[in-house]
């Protein structure tokens, strides 16, 4: 059930395709600035939250390419049982939606989350997101796509999203409105990051990643230390 729900998020990026071959170098690229941001220590714990049990090269990236992937604790939505045959030695807790984490305060060293935040409904929930993950960790990387990417990167719409009305009247005469529903997708923004960070109280930082294109990058990161 979990990989079907799962699944939509890849529906854009059909299987040995460009956009697939573009996707996993976003991610490879983003992983990269997690390790410079976070610079983890062999012992460091890392809690990774909503991973995917879609299992292709550009979903999963951390439990891909970290090389200790026994200090990694991987949470998801759905029961993991793909995510778990295919990474064995990554600990796996199942998880609800917009509530408390079942963690202690500061249980792990690095929290991160890609692809996430964009998803989970409302500023509040948000803001309840990420506030959870500076909760249970020390220090926080976010990864979310960025809305002035020229393509939208659930529905592969060029343009269209950079203006709220523009996007909902693209998505309905394509078929995809789901993705105009706030519950399902908020399109994100530096200011947007910076305003979930204010409240934290901890040092963070906000920056492009993934495809490198300046204020077009394809990805943004949020930072705590």
């Amino acid at each position: 059930m979990s990989e079907v729900v799962d699944g939509k998020y890849y529906q854009a990026v059909p299987a040995n395709s460009l956009a697939e071959r573009l996707l996993v170098t976003a991610r490879e690229r983003i992983f990269k600035d997690f390790m410079a941001r976070m610079r983890p220590a062999r012992s460091d714990r890392i809690l990774d939250v909503g991973v995917s049990d879609v299992i292709n090269d550009g979903a999963n990236v951390l439990e891909r390419v970290y090389p200790h992937q026994d200090k990694i604790t991987a949470c998801g939505i759905g029961q993991g049982d793909d995510f778990q045959a295919a990474f064995p030695a990554v600990g796996y807790v199942r998880i609800e939606p917009n509530v408390r984490l079942p963690f202690d305060d500061n249980s792990f060293d690095i929290a991160t989350s890609n692809a996430v935040l964009e998803h989970v409904g409302s500023f509040e929930r948000q803001a309840f997101f990420v506030r959870e993950l500076c909760r249970v960790a020390r220090r926080a990387f976010i990864s979310v796509p960025n809305r002035y990417f020229p393509i939208e990167h659930h529905t592969a719409l060029p343009v269209a999203h950079y203006e709220d009305a523009m996007f909902r009247m693209a998505c309905r005469v394509t078929g995809k409105s789901e993705w105009a529903q706030e519950e399902n997708l908020i399109l994100m923004t530096r200011k947007r990051l910076w305003r979930l960070a204010a409240p934290i109280g901890k040092s963070a930082a906000v920056g492009y990643t993934g495809l490198p294109l300046g204020p077009f990058s394809s990805n943004l990161y949020l930072a705590f230390h």
